[in-house]
């Protein structure tokens, strides 16, 4: 689960709609992003894989941002509609036994929406919804899970926007 809700955040920042140019602009930059995520069973990528996964990243990106649980729920229950989904346990490419929720013949699109819809689906139904949040900094839109114990993180790095912001507000303060 970790892992694939890495994954879709990092899948969800590709996107321009998270203030960045295109992350996923080509083939290459998608068989980048699969390498990366090391998502498995993925043989020659078409560019109508590219625009499924677009579908997907912008589905989970509205999952992030709703405002209205309801409407999460309904976003990501439409995503898993759409796929095959069929558990099953495995072990690949030296990781330990785990689950794919993807059908063995999905396409790479069914398969991210799959494996992360389910675990963006579990952190629903653990009421754990709030954990999903976009940066604070003004002018990032990134989105991250929020893994903290007291569920206190605010930015989506530390050392990029977290920094910056406390480096802004130390300098204001001397102002002052």
């Amino acid at each position: 689960m970790v892992h694939s809700l890495a994954t879709v955040v990092e899948l969800v920042n590709t996107s321009p709609s998270t203030g960045g140019d295109e992350g996923l602009a080509g083939l290459a930059e998608l068989q980048a992003f699969v390498e990366s995520r090391q998502i498995s069973g993925v043989t020659k990528l078409t560019a109508r894989d590219l625009g499924q996964v677009r579908i997907v990243r912008e589905a989970f990106h509205r999952v992030f941002t709703s405002t209205d649980p309801a409407a999460a729920v309904r976003t990501l229950n439409g995503l898993l509609s759409e796929t095959r989904i069929t558990p099953r346990l495995t072990e690949h490419d030296g990781h330990p036994l785990h689950v794919h929720y993807f059908a063995a013949d999905a396409t790479l699109a069914e398969h991210v929406a799959a494996d992360c819809g389910v675990a963006l689906a579990h952190l629903l139904v653990e009421g754990e919804a709030e954990r999903l949040r976009t940066c604070s900094a003004p002018d990032c839109d990134r989105v991250f899970v929020d893994e903290s114990r007291n569920r206190s993180r605010v930015y989506c790095d530390s050392r990029t926007c977290g920094n910056r912001m406390h480096v802004a507000a130390y300098r204001a303060r001397r102002r002052a």
